[in-house]
């Protein structure tokens, strides 16, 4: 069977900028017949997030990722639906999932490393299995569960750095909704300050790219910053880390502003940063979700349950077709999305 598929075409360097040109659209084949255990599946959604640049390096830097390999096709959260089925818990019409599904248009796969999926419970949106709902969402959702220590009723103020962003967009409506007072988003361009005001209920947005962030960040947070869902790192995370008040926490979600940096992660602090963080005994702990994954279950009915109720609003990006991999992965380093990144590949 012929099958499109995107490949790892060159590695953009441990410090350079990603481009589309670094991956490649190919022709290739797969088995004409499904083995036991098996299952066709047609790719209907891909997921495309800042976690992969660590992949385009021979050494991604980390234990639990392995590097894409050159001319190799590239894998990650995808979404599809069984044509044929060999396995005894898939039948076809089953809506499927897997964190490494193949960068192409058809495959075949383990029918034990997929998960059944249930529409049903995003209200028919699939591609929200990718990000609310998805392993987006549970780190959102966990992250400040296991590391913000956040209880309701005691006047807490999050800040969140790419708050426009897949997980930050998130991170700030469950903080809320988990007893945070008040919610703060920084961002990188006014419309994406304003959705977060206007549709996710950020108490306020800055954008950084205008004015003096320190100074706006006093004003909006005049008790101090008790929870900072970290997506960045870099020069905004020392500014939001010199005004967070004694016993505070960080959570460590992402810092892709270090990403095509050649540093160790998480990347160490500037020393008077450092200073900071030891002299007002602020959390800083290393969080990586696959290590909560006896709570998913839960979590996933719950980020659910959130998004039926019209508690959890959901933005995505979405564009359409396999070519669009590299395009669409040189869009969402560049940080030009509001949301999730999601390539459709069902037209």
């Amino acid at each position: 069977m012929i099958i499109q598929r995107v490949v790892l075409n060159s590695r953009p360097g441990k410090n350079g900028v990603p481009v589309a040109e670094n991956f490649r659209l190919e022709q290739s084949t797969i088995a004409d017949t499904v083995q036991a255990g098996q299952v066709r599946v047609k790719t209907l959604y891909l997921s495309v997030d800042p976690y992969m640049r660590c992949r385009m390096n021979e050494d991604t830097g980390s234990d639990y990722l392995r590097p894409w390999q050159l001319s190799e096709v590239a894998d990650g959260g995808g979404i599809g639906v069984v044509e044929e089925s060999q396995h005894h818990n898939l039948a076809k019409g089953d809506f499927v999932t897997s964190f490494t599904w193949p960068w192409q248009t058809a495959a075949i796969l383990d029918g034990d490393s997929l998960q059944k999926l249930e529409p049903q419970l995003v209200n028919g949106r699939l591609s929200y299995f990718l990000g609310a709902a998805g392993i987006t969402g549970l780190t959102a959702l966990l992250g400040i569960r296991e590391k913000g220590h956040v209880a309701a009723g005691a006047n807490q103020t999050m800040v969140v750095s790419g708050a426009a962003g897949a997980c930050g967009s998130l991170a700030g409506q469950i903080g809320r909704l988990e007893g945070c007072s008040r919610v703060v988003g920084i961002a990188g361009t006014d419309e994406k300050c304003s959705i977060l005001v206007q549709e996710m209920g950020f108490d306020a947005a800055i954008n950084y790219k205008k004015g003096d962030v320190a100074k706006q960040l006093r004003e909006l947070c005049p008790g101090g910053v008790d929870v900072y869902f970290d997506n960045v790192g870099g020069d905004i995370s020392d500014t939001v880390i010199s005004q967070m008040n004694q016993n505070s926490h960080i959570i460590l979600c992402g810092q892709i502003s270090q990403y095509n940096k050649d540093v160790p992660y998480p990347p160490p602090l500037p020393p008077d940063t450092e200073k900071i963080q030891k002299e007002r005994n602020i959390t800083r702990e290393r969080f990586l979700v696959l290590n909560y994954m006896d709570k998913q279950e839960a979590s996933v009915l719950q980020l659910c349950q959130w998004i039926q109720e019209g508690k959890l609003k959901v933005r995505e990006t979405v564009v359409e077709g396999l070519a669009s991999m590299g395009a669409a992965f040189q869009s969402m380093m560049n940080g030009g999305n509001i949301g999730k990144q999601i390539v459709s590949i069902s037209k």
